[in-house]
């Protein structure tokens, strides 16, 4: 052992820059491998932390009669979801919820003072706590939930009291006055969607009989997953809605809905249903990051090799002299092996090192996982074996390949050049080249594909637009409009009850129109919206002052309501609300949806839903934007009392809507960037190898009269034969994966033609600059002292 060190350490010294470019190359590809792994985790086990996970299913309904469409969607009404719970003796338990999180505010006293919180809440019936397994640190599953008191996460619990028992504290919730809080629960993992919300009671009553109100999302555990085909069978053969709703549950005919059950661990990967608020992964997206993942590894092992393989001429002299003296082949096949074993174990520890630094750096927010080390074991101990594997493999080719020849012959020089070796070499560089179009066109078009969501016209004016959450602030709405806009740099102010486009879906409304059901997401908004976001209405008159006076509002539907309708200006909706008008199809979702039919309502007297608690603030062109925050967090300040308020600009809801995508992305192209930077080592490596096994011949053709410039040309004459070939295995196979996952995309980027020649130019000019760069050294060096050598 204590010889091997010592001839590692003599290595070392003797090839610094290939040492150094070996274990920067390794070190890399395992860190860059072991966060990827970590985040393949994150998703793959998502919503998996419950106790029976695999028991726990979201029912989903679809079909043509009350969507008007053949989409599937979470949502159901509350008469529907309870005699469904009630409809199987395999149903152990079942729950539904409000369709999507809400933010909270409330406040606590502290020290004598009111202190303001905004935190994430779901709405749940008393069996949600059944389905899904709580693990309680205060309080039990067998507190009862009702109205008036509400669970918390632990999380919660330190942030509120510390180290204080929390249960039979209080707090004041805007709109709902004071709750007690009744029990604690341990925090579920980062990937859960429950979120660690807090957790209400929803009425009794609240909806109990309407079967118009599409708002709430079922959950059931079942005793036997194999049970669920039974229990959707069972419950459409005996189920009786009421005499008018009959129609909608055409359960045997082609028009009619249908049922269906998705286990709660697969839903995160869902892309098909409406109204889910659970975060979504993509399983081609997770697929490609594996597959980069293993073409890290890959390509670094074989560069490992490369380099190895590289200073076989230099190193093989030296080995088989020991030879000749009389070192047995097998103790020196052992000490090369151990040396690049060394190597591969030192980069998967200085691998180490970078996901400690990783997680330190602002990258870290592209990954959702844990990056500590003891939350991954197996990742972690998975690595270190691959090191050693790699090390292994790296080390038993070039030390069998400098010992398998006859010293004679290598001490004469004739080694190095079989048209075998040659053959592996190119096809080594050839893999690394197709990995790098693929990755190289595959990322650009990602960017793109971000680029163009962030970008394209939406429909509406969000340049010079500020956005904040106002519901601490509703009855002092119009004098806090007044105030901000006696401003001089404030145009404008106006509310809606959602924020545009910062959602996949809305709330949607089932409604009668010319006595057909038709579906559509509504988006209630104040009069004075539309003016202020520059939407352009087609036909019919903009909302007024006076439709809020009118008994049950006014709607303002998009072109494509009207065209799959035939909706007419002037008609009904459920022989109430006026259709005033029609607008242009703005982008009131994200571009994964198609525009679906909507409309902009404003509420008339009989007002049974929210208040709208956005205020869009349009500031006038040119104003100094800092100072206008400044005087809009004044503001706040002035009517919030002390609460707290969610200020941002326009384009951050939009960043906020494709958060997902642009950190998959962002996270992909680093990666991706890795395995080309890699790449591109390893084509340095095999140049070195080809260059130091062609010295002498170099020099001969210096001496018969080349040139330097010809002898560079000769050269990158072959690798530009090795790209055209490897770009035309890479190209069809970027081309068939980007246009897969650009389906998941209702509105899309096209497939440039260019991106494919600046990806052949990139790594064009880099190989060119690379075999240049090494062969010019080489054709340089004195002809005669290369001939001498050799």
């Amino acid at each position: 052992m204590k010889i091997i060190f010592r001839n590692f350490l003599r290595t070392v010294r003797r090839y610094k820059t290939a040492v150094a470019l070996n274990i920067l190359g390794l070190s890399v590809a395992f860190a860059a491998f072991m966060i990827i792994m970590m985040q393949l985790h994150y998703d793959l086990s998502f919503d998996k932390s419950y106790k029976e996970h695999d028991k726990i299913f979201r029912l989903e309904i679809s079909g043509r009669v009350f969507t008007q469409t053949t989409s599937i969607q979470t949502v159901v009404t509350r008469p529907f979801a309870e005699q469904f719970i009630e409809s199987s003796p395999y149903i152990v338990a079942g729950a539904f919820s409000h369709s999507t999180p809400r933010i909270t505010n409330f406040q606590i006293e502290k020290n004598g003072e009111r202190v303001s919180y905004e935190e994430k809440s779901f709405i749940v019936t008393p069996d949600f706590f059944k389905v899904f397994s709580f693990d309680f640190v205060e309080g039990s599953s067998d507190v009862y939930i009702a109205p008036g008191n509400v669970f918390i996460p632990l999380s919660l619990s330190r942030k509120l009291y510390g180290n204080e028992p929390a249960v039979g504290q209080q707090f004041d919730v805007d709109g709902w006055g004071n709750q007690t809080v009744m029990a604690v629960y341990r925090d579920f993992p980062k990937n859960s969607f429950l979120h660690n919300c807090m957790f209400f009671a929803m009425q009794p009553d609240e909806n109990k009989e309407s079967w118009s109100n599409w708002n709430y999302v079922t959950y059931i555990r079942v005793n036997d997953p194999s049970n669920t085909s039974t229990i959707i069978d069972n419950f459409k053969r005996n189920f009786e809605p009421p005499e008018d709703r009959r129609g909608q549950y055409g359960w045997d005919n082609e028009t009619g809905a249908d049922l269906r059950l998705t286990a709660i661990k697969d839903v995160h990967y869902l892309t098909d249903v409406r109204g889910d608020s659970t975060p979504k992964a993509s399983k081609q997206i997770l697929s490609i990051l594996f597959a980069i993942a293993i073409v890290i590894v890959a390509i670094a092992s074989i560069n490992f090799t490369n380099f190895s393989t590289a200073l076989a001429p230099m190193r093989m002299k030296s080995i088989n002299t020991q030879r000749v003296l009389g070192a047995r082949v097998n103790s020196l096949r052992g000490a090369l092996v151990s040396e690049v074993v060394i190597i591969a174990l030192v980069s998967y520890l200085v691998s180490i090192l970078f996901v400690l630094l990783f997680n330190i750096t602002p990258l870290a927010h592209l990954v959702d996982a844990d990056l500590s080390l003891s939350a991954h074991p197996l990742i972690v101990s998975g690595t270190a074996l691959i090191a050693l594997l790699a090390g292994l493999f790296a080390g038993l080719y070039p030390a069998f390949y400098m010992t398998s020849f006859a010293p004679a012959l290598v001490l004469n020089s004739s080694f190095g050049r079989s048209p075998k070796g040659k053959k592996i070499r190119n096809t080594l560089i050839g893999v690394q080249y197709v990995a790098s179009f693929a990755l190289i066109i595959g990322t650009s078009f990602m960017y793109l594909q971000n680029h163009f969501m962030q970008n394209s016209p939406l429909g509406y004016d969000k340049d010079e637009l500020i956005t904040v959450n106002i519901g601490q602030i509703q009855n002092s709405r119009e004098a806090f409009t007044n105030q901000l806009k006696a401003y001089s740099g404030i145009e404008d102010v106006t509310y809606g009850e959602s924020l545009l486009s910062s959602s996949d879906s809305y709330m949607g409304w089932g409604r009668s129109y010319h006595g057909e059901m038709i579906n559509f997401q509504c988006l209630p908004v104040h009069y004075t919206f539309l003016k202020v976001m520059g939407i352009d209405i087609t036909e019919g008159r903009d909302f007024r002052a006076e439709d809020a006076n009118m008994q049950f509002g006014v709607f303002m539907f998009n072109e494509t309501a009207r065209k799959k309708y035939n909706m007419e200006l002037g008609s009904v909706i459920d022989g109430q609300g006026e259709v005033i008008g029609f607008m242009s199809d703005v982008r009131f979702a994200s571009f994964r949806k198609e525009v679906e039919p909507m409309a902009f309502y404003v509420w008339g007297t009989e007002n049974w839903g929210n208040q709208p608690n956005h205020a869009y603030i349009k500031i006038k062109a040119g104003t100094n934007i800092r100072a206008a925050m400044a005087y809009i967090h004044s503001t706040l300040a002035e009517f919030g009392q002390g609460n707290t308020f969610n200020v941002r600009f326009y384009d951050e809801v939009l960043q906020r809507l494709y958060e997902k995508e642009i950190a998959l992305s962002s996270l992909i192209t680093l990666f991706s960037l890795i395995a080309i930077f890699i790449s591109i080592v390893g084509v340095f490596g095999l140049v070195v190898f080809d260059s130091e096994c062609r010295r002498k011949e170099i020099a001969i053709r210096k001496v018969l009269g080349a040139s330097v410039a010809g002898i560079i040309f000769m050269f990158n004459k072959v690798y530009f034969r090795i790209l055209v070939i490897c770009f035309i295995v890479a190209a069809p196979f970027a081309w068939y994966a980007v246009s897969r996952w650009l389906e998941n995309f209702a509105y899309r980027t096209p497939l440039h033609w260019w991106v494919y020649l600046l990806a052949f130019m990139a790594v064009g000019i880099i190989t060119a600059a690379t075999v240049t760069f090494q062969n010019w050294r080489v054709a340089n060096d004195n002809p005669v002292k290369a001939i001498k050598s050799e």
